[in-house]
């Protein structure tokens, strides 16, 4: 019978000391937080960085606005004239109470640009809508449709106002010649003394009505369907939901349009320029308080009383954006 080896027992294995399991239970101290280092102005940078980025932009467009405008109203207050450069003297409010006195020619001026403005832009806005509201549903050809009623906008208002110069030529223009071969006597357009603005006023809404148009076709593109299908099932005809579905979502889009172009035909020059020349024509038809101030400035150098006209009429705009800026947001609730 085989002798049994005895059987070797593993002692069991040592225990850690106490130390090390301490320092595995005690918890390291967290690592100094880095932006406790960073100077404060580098903290102030970083939490600003959108503002410092476009602070340069910021400062030089303000730059352009406010040194011309403190410059021309430090003009306003003088006798500059002859150059900006020559001696003058200060009058304090003086030019502005002689302009404002002026009712041979600022206060007429004055009223040809709101009605020249008031009625451009009455135009312009509801044959930009009626043109906005045949382009809105797909048809055929309308990319051609949209190119061809985007083309008065290529030409610049110069070459505009030349072009339709000739046309409205009361001797050789095609639009009298048009006029003859349907029986009616020829006009005197851009000749007459009172058919000149209204003459103006048609050229302008020839060009400017297709931006008119892109801002409402962009406003009714962004529209949902389902107020149109809900109250086409409720029966409403086409015109109940133009009137009180499509119009009231579709107003803050038109305040914007008016804004914009109403402060444009505000500032209108070249077209009136180009076809009347200085002083607006002969008896002052088409002067708008642009042609005013540019006749007082560079056909006569009366540059403080020029300038006096200009501030005036920018508070004149100003007023207007007020006016319109409130509307909208009156508009948006």
């Amino acid at each position: 019978m085989a002798r049994r080896e005895p059987t070797t027992r593993v002692p069991p294995q040592a225990r850690p000391p106490l130390e090390n399991v301490m320092a595995t239970i005690t918890p390291t101290k967290a690592p100094r937080d880095a932006s406790l280092a960073t100077p404060g102005w580098v903290r102030w940078a970083n939490d600003h960085r959108k503002w410092l980025l476009a602070a340069p932009a910021m400062i030089f467009v303000a730059a352009l606005i406010v040194i011309p405008l403190v410059w021309t109203g430090y003009l306003s207050l003088t006798d500059t004239e002859g150059s900006v450069r020559a001696d003058s003297e200060f009058v304090g409010i003086q030019n502005y109470l002689d302009v404002l006195s002026d009712f041979d020619r600022f206060w007429p001026a004055v009223g040809r640009t709101a009605a020249f403005t008031i009625v451009a832009l009455l135009f312009e806005v509801v044959l930009g809508m009626a043109i906005a509201l045949l382009l809105w549903r797909p048809f055929k050809g309308q990319k051609w449709v949209r190119v061809a009623i985007l083309m008065p906008l290529v030409a610049t208002p110069v070459a505009v106002g030349m072009m339709w110069r000739l046309i409205f030529d009361p001797n050789i223009g095609l639009a009298n010649q048009a006029l003859g071969w349907v029986g009616i006597a020829p006009q005197p357009w851009l000749s007459g003394q009172y058919t000149a603005l209204p003459t103006t006023i048609f050229i302008d809404v020839w060009q400017w009505t297709p931006m008119v148009v892109l801002i409402l076709l962009a406003g009714l593109t962004s529209l949902s369907d389902e107020p149109q299908e809900a109250a086409r099932i409720d029966g409403a005809s086409t015109w109940q939901r133009f009137r009180h579905v499509t119009l009231p979502l579709l107003m803050p889009t038109v305040i914007v349009a008016v804004l914009l172009r109403g402060i444009d035909a505000l500032k209108t020059f070249d077209i009136l320029y180009a076809t009347k020349g200085r002083g607006g024509g002969s008896f002052h038809e088409v002067e708008t308080l642009n042609v005013y101030a540019y006749g007082l400035s560079f056909d006569y150098n009366e540059y403080g009383v020029s300038s006096t006209v200009l501030i005036l009429f920018f508070l004149i705009i100003i007023g207007s954006m007020w006016a319109l800026t409130a509307r909208r947001k009156e508009a948006k609730r």
